[in-house]
């Protein structure tokens, strides 16, 4: 039988090296559907239950295991429903490709049903590379090209096939005038910089007596470097979420997370360092970074728009970060550890204050409390996702990373929705690895809860059934709650901010999984020993006091009078929110209380 457009297309991603997609079905990519089924498992097909947590499993799939990630879905409807999960992945500098169809070639122009115009809508989300192939030929270099872009450039790319021209016979492109023929490859460049550059930031680093170090997802893979450099250093390094697997919280002088979500730890080192080397981070709040003019900076990232970018650096060094740091290393000199045992301190002081707040009682559990107690139960090459939310303040100061985790969540976008699909690529991805996604109970009514039927479809094909979802049923959309009392000075506002109590372990129950109900903080250990234990998926849900605070780690004077105006106008949980706030505290300053 002669190849389609379709047969060819599934079989020239497969040379490519694709050997899974997510998405949804329809009629306006039938064609590439049916040469899927007639490659008979060449390259595995899964079937989300919404387009766009299709788009976050392709995301996470290029997180978790560093290939392009494929998503596909039909015309109209199906391709504008990737656009959130495509954007959570251009946002991160993932390599995602997007594969839709399109109405029928000689109905475009027409306003025909499903016709929307792709090119246009796709333009942003993917304007490294998106075109619609209108004949056969055409076919081989667009699918090349936006597969060579995503991966070289680390960028949404995005195929537009009109559903006609999937079933046509593919044909290669003539040797003629005004054809193209491309070819099949990539590798990875070596990008270093120059030697004279490398020395002036050396010079830099040399100079400094108080070293800080920031690491984001673009150190991911350069974990040793990054030890061996604050070592030479005598640095502390502090995270930013997409970077919390850089490097294992076990080293003391490691601070944990900046920013909103950070530590004090981080916030004090960067208040007192004198020298600032970023690598592989576009942190974007700049009120958690040094003064401007305190420290002398230095920063490393694959990417040249994103050099001092966040900080006004002194030298800006374009590599990637492991070949960059390895350079750079035999120019360092070593120092003295006076620093690091200073930023040790601080850090040890934080474990307490953090074990404090853990253990402060709530009603009916305290949030960190079950992160905290899931913490040295994980096993040692766990992935971790998390939701946006308050459950992110928990995944980020709470969870301890230790070496050969991996972790992530929606950065750059900070979308609510998805942990579950990322959990679930995650888990396509490494069959054999526990996986556990931490999850707000706004996002699983949001559209988490039906990828669990997803979860529910394949778990029995994995080789190991350990994938736990985490529901933090609080009955509140609880993150934007808090900012609504600490940034604008307003109560809650219960219309937008209360949510139905949704009871998700039975649902867990009814599709076939083991779900796990916990109103008791004593009996969180024992829920998450019982769920690693288990011999399928598991939804534990945490019945969790909305009103413990995300506490930000530096209150501002302004954000202090703006809670303080919450209170005088009313809040609906205005006790609870007093007495929580009040432990939380004074769990820093009165160490010996945990009540």
């Amino acid at each position: 039988m002669t190849a389609t457009v379709g047969d060819f297309l599934v079989e020239r991603l497969y040379q490519w090296g694709v050997r899974r997609i997510y998405g949804y079905p329809g009629d306006g990519i039938n064609g590439v559907f049916g040469a899927l089924s007639r490659a008979k498992g060449k390259i595995e097909f899964i079937q989300a239950r919404h387009e766009e947590m299709a788009a976050f499993m392709a995301s996470a799939h290029a997180k978790f295991t560093g290939e392009l990630g494929v998503c596909i879905a039909t015309s109209g409807p199906g391709a504008s429903h990737l656009l959130t999960g495509l954007y959570d992945a251009r946002m991160d500098h993932m390599p995602v490709l997007a594969i839709v169809g399109q109405q029928a070639r000689g109905a475009l122009g027409g306003h025909y049903q499903q016709e929307l115009d792709l090119l246009s809508m796709f333009k942003d989300v993917a304007g490294a590379f998106v075109q619609q192939a209108s004949t056969p030929s055409q076919v081989r270099h667009l699918l090349d090209r936006a597969v060579r872009t995503a991966v070289g450039e680390r960028k949404v790319t995005a195929l537009i096939l009109p559903n006609d021209l999937q079933d046509l016979p593919y044909s290669e492109p003539e040797r003629a005038h005004g054809t193209v023929h491309s070819g099949i490859g990539y590798s990875k460049p070596k990008v270093v910089p120059y030697n004279d550059d490398l020395q002036r930031a050396a010079e830099v680093l040399n100079a400094g007596h108080k070293v800080a170090i920031l690491v984001g997802a673009g150190a991911l893979q350069a974990s040793q470097e990054v030890i061996a450099i604050a070592d030479k250093l005598g640095a502390g390094v502090a995270k930013a979420l997409l970077g919390k697997a850089v490097v294992p919280d076990d080293l003391m002088w490691v601070t944990g997370a900046i920013g909103l979500l950070g530590t004090e730890p981080s916030y004090q080192m960067m208040k007192e360092c004198d020298t600032l080397l970023m690598i592989g981070s576009g942190f974007p709040y700049a009120e958690f970074l040094p003064k401007e003019g305190q420290a002398r900076g230095v920063q490393i990232d694959l990417q040249p728009d994103m050099l001092s970018l966040r900080y006004p650096m002194e030298v800006n060094l374009q590599g990637d970060a492991a070949e960059t740091l390895r350079a750079l290393l035999p120019l360092l000199e070593q120092k003295s550890d006076r620093w690091r045992n200073k930023v040790e301190s601080w850090r040890a002081r934080w474990d307490k204050t953090l074990e404090k707040r853990a253990l402060a009682k709530a009603d009916p559990i305290n949030p960190q409390r079950v992160v905290y107690e899931l913490s040295p139960r994980l096993p040692d090459n766990a992935l971790v996702t998390s939701d946006s939310g308050s459950c992110a303040n928990w995944y980020a100061r709470d969870l301890m990373i230790r070496q050969g985790m991996q972790c992530s969540l929606s950065g750059g976008l900070a979308c609510m929705g998805a942990a579950v699909p990322y959990a679930i690529a995650a888990k396509f991805a490494h069959p054999q690895r526990t996986v556990v996604a931490l999850v707000g109970d706004g996002a699983m009514q949001m559209n988490n809860m039906a990828e669990l039927i997803t979860v529910a479809k394949y778990w029995r094909q994995w080789d190991n059934p350990k994938w736990i979802c985490a529901v933090f049923n609080n009955e509140d959309l609880n993150q934007v709650t808090w900012e609504q009392r600490v940034m604008e000075g307003d109560p809650k506002f219960e219309a937008s901010q209360s949510i139905p109590d949704v009871p998700y372990h039975l649902f867990a129950i009814s599709i076939g999984l083991k779900g796990i109900f916990v109103d008791r903080e004593e009996a969180v250990a024992s829920a998450w020993e019982q769920a690693l234990a288990a011999d399928c998926p598991v939804l534990i849900e945490f019945k969790t006091d909305a009103n413990v605070p995300p506490l930000p780690p530096h209150i501002t004077l302004e954000q202090a009078k703006k809670f303080a105006g919450t209170l005088l106008k009313g809040d609906p949980d205005e006790a609870g929110i007093i007495v929580q706030a009040a432990k939380q505290v004074l769990s820093a300053v009165l160490p010996g209380r945990k009540d």
